[in-house]
């Protein structure tokens, strides 16, 4: 027999699940969340959970928000269980269940009148973002905000209904300032290199096409606090849902299953306030590039460092891909020998330590996540977790034959079949070009690299031009296996 996830059940939820220890009735508004995904419901919803159980903080309780039609699905699933959500923590010795209960309302996606009148109420003070690597409008080669996209100069149309997150963000501002509020603090919780300089970028941005003086009062009036966050957070599937119902009794519409790990830390700047989350450990610190940098390209670049191996390799989930000895051994080589180097000291922690954790954690054969899921996106992904990297190695005249080799597999995977000649479905939201470009590239490898928004100088270098040719050869003359072999033989 199961419980159905409600307001009304958490009286009866099942012995081994953990619900809120608060009141949830008496909860109030104080932040507004652009983008209410798995990774956001696994992170922030969870730090202030953890707050509000322990008594304090319910005035900072959150109120999900969306652009996409599509976010409707998720929000639909959430209504019915009056904004509830499971979490589910598990490595391979431990399993846990709690009922998360911070968020209090998910307004409709899509409905920017209804999202900018929330956004003009003086008790939201903080409005946070989950909008993944691609909703910031960045130029991916040079890494800036891109004012010539079609959506933004939509939205800096007079008299437009604004549809990007940034225009409605704008909009809201726009009210506070009129009404003589106090703006919101607008704080990013994306894997983004410096995310509150990125979307500063993007508001201020967008200000500047409407009018210059807009864009000056945002500059000197709105906090974009840069932050570093990390849980691995996989998508779900019935997979998950019936774990849940069948080791827990418990049945929800769309829960979120996680490791146990998680971090957060943050600038200590915002304009209106704050919970204070440092009482449920998110650190707050003066400056979180280093640890920015170090998750960055030790994690996410990482995960791109695996993901196209065992993609190629037809592997399904990401512990087996850390269980064939060919992509492990590629992983550890890469990081020891090219990315690690290129990340500056970090306080209070060693990057060997560091990495080790992240070995493990990708190791966890509980978390159920996808080697799919990693592969996701890679024309977002990969100038921000990758690119920098390959240049911060060519400007210090070190070789790049792992990095080439990452980039030579994104590209043998953007053809569209594994090894085994497995049809990939399309994985990224520029599929068509990625693939059209990847087949070109099979007889001029140039092709690939010439993609000028995705390369930028590093696609002009010599030295990484001659070694993603050599690598990608390699790859399609031998396949992934052998050519792992070889890169770990020290023979590619």
């Amino acid at each position: 027999m199961t419980v159905k996830l409600s307001s009304s059940n958490l009286a009866k939820l099942p012995p081994k699940v953990s619900g809120p220890k608060y009141d949830r009735a008496k909860l109030k508004a104080g932040i507004l969340h652009f983008g209410v995904g798995n990774f956001h419901r696994s992170h922030q919803a969870v730090y202030l959970d953890d707050l509000f159980n322990s008594g304090i903080g319910h005035d900072w309780a959150l109120v999900g928000a969306g652009v996409f039609e599509g976010e409707k699905i998720g929000r639909a699933k959430l209504e019915e269980q009056d904004w509830l959500t499971t979490v589910v923590e598990q490595d391979s010795g431990h399993m846990s269940a709690r009922v998360t209960g911070a968020m209090i309302d998910f307004l409709m996606p899509g409905d920017a009148a209804g999202i900018i009148e929330r956004l003009a109420d003086p008790a939201i003070k903080i409005v946070s973002l989950t909008i993944t690597e691609g909703g910031y409008f960045i130029d991916p080669a040079s890494g800036v905000f891109n004012p010539t996209h079609p959506d933004i100069v939509a939205d800096a149309q007079p008299g437009a209904t604004p549809k990007t997150v940034f225009g409605i963000i704008l909009a809201g501002l726009v009210r506070r300032r009129d009404e003589g509020t106090v703006p919101f603090t607008v704080m990013s919780c994306d894997n983004i290199p410096h995310n509150g300089h990125v979307t500063s970028d993007g508001v201020i941005g967008l200000a500047r096409l409407i009018d210059e003086d807009l864009a000056n009062w945002v500059s000197e009036h709105v906090a974009f606090p840069n932050g570093m966050v990390d849980r691995i957070t996989p998508a779900t599937t019935d997979r998950e849902r019936g774990i849940l119902a069948k080791d827990f009794g418990l049945e929800d519409n769309w829960p979120v299953f996680c490791e146990p790990f998680r971090q957060w830390v943050l600038e200590d700047h915002f304009t209106d306030g704050r919970p204070p989350l440092e009482k449920v450990g998110v650190q707050f610190v003066r400056d979180v590039a280093p640890y920015e940098l170090m998750k960055i390209r030790i994690l996410n670049g990482g995960h791109a460092t695996i993901a196209y191996p065992a993609g190629l390799m037809d592997i399904h989930f990401v512990h087996e891909a850390m269980q064939e000895p060919l992509v492990a051994g590629f992983l550890a080589k890469l990081e020891r020998e090219e990315i690690i180097p290129t990340v500056p000291p970090v306080p209070d922690t060693v990057l060997e330590d560091y990495y080790q954790l992240i070995e493990s954690r990708f190791s966890n054969p509980k978390i159920g996540d996808t080697v799919r899921r990693l592969c996701l996106d890679g024309s977002n992904r990969q100038p921000k977790f990758i690119i920098p990297t390959i240049a911060d190695r060519l400007k210090a005249g070190k070789g790049v034959a792992g990095l080439a080799l990452e980039s030579a597999l994104w590209c043998r995977y953007c053809f569209g079949t594994t090894d085994s000649g497995a049809v990939i479905e399309p994985n990224d939201p520029s599929w068509d070009r990625l693939q059209a470009t990847a087949k070109a590239a099979k007889d001029a490898p140039a092709a690939w690299l010439a993609m000028e928004d995705i390369y930028g100088d590093v696609g002009r270098a010599t030295a990484f031009v001659e070694a993603f040719a050599h690598a990608l050869n390699v790859l399609w003359a031998n396949g992934a296996r052998a050519t792992l072999t070889r890169y770990l033989a020290g023979k590619l």
